[in-house]
């Protein structure tokens, strides 16, 4: 039996199958994948096809033996939909296609996920990017959130959706996109070192304070 995780997958209910959830970055997704996606459900007989909270399709109810052949089919290596590491980024369309759009987030959803997806860190962690304050991305309960102004990026650290929620907190404002990323950075940075294991960020924040984050961030 697969240990979650191995290979990409999530033991279901039933305790005999699995589930998969190809990583598509920001929640865009291409013509081929999707019909890779839908062959391949036709193929190995899948139980069911879910858009999930981050933007995926998770493809639910593979039998052990087909996990190796369903990744081969599809063309992708497994992503990081569990485990103590940074997952999908949700994004909203941004100032790309949304008439409210403040920043482009797509954009800057796609550099985070080409940085971070996957990095392991001393909890699950979430990021969420959102093209202005509507917040279509949810950015308020991420671990690591942006929110586009007219000015730039505002920064907020610790939301979690979890048993026990906990909004998020603004730590940068009027940010230029190089400006958050570079901050970003040194938030991660920082919850590396100081993030005991299972601790989310909202929980380290409450531990440590809030302004030994801003100063670490920014400190040249």
């Amino acid at each position: 039996m697969l240990k979650d995780g191995e290979k990409g997958v999530i033991l279901q209910r039933d305790k005999q199958t699995y589930a998969i959830a190809p990583h598509v970055p920001c929640g865009v997704i291409t013509p081929d994948l999707l019909r890779k996606i839908a062959d391949a459900a036709e193929k190995y007989n899948i139980q069911a096809l879910k858009i999930t909270s981050a933007a995926r399709i998770a493809m639910i109810g593979i039998q052990e033996e087909d996990v190796d052949s369903i990744w081969q089919d599809l063309g992708m290596t497994p992503g990081h939909a569990v485990g103590l590491c940074i997952r999908s980024i949700k994004c909203c369309p941004g100032n790309q296609f949304c008439r409210l759009g403040q920043q482009d987030s797509l954009a800057m959803g796609m550099q985070l996920d080409e940085i971070y997806h996957g990095l392991e860190l001393p909890s699950k962690t979430k990021m969420g990017v959102s093209g202005c304050p509507n917040q279509c991305a949810e950015t308020w309960i991420k671990d690591i959130g942006l929110v586009g102004k007219k000015n730039g990026w505002a920064l907020m650290v610790g939301g979690a959706g979890a048993s026990k929620p906990r909004l998020a907190e603004v730590l940068l404002e009027d940010l230029r996109t190089e400006d958050a990323i570079a901050a970003i950075r040194k938030v991660v940075a920082f919850y590396q070192e100081n993030g005991k294991k299972l601790e989310r960020i909202g929980k380290m924040i409450d531990r440590i304070g809030l302004e030994a984050l801003r100063t670490a961030v920014q400190t040249p």
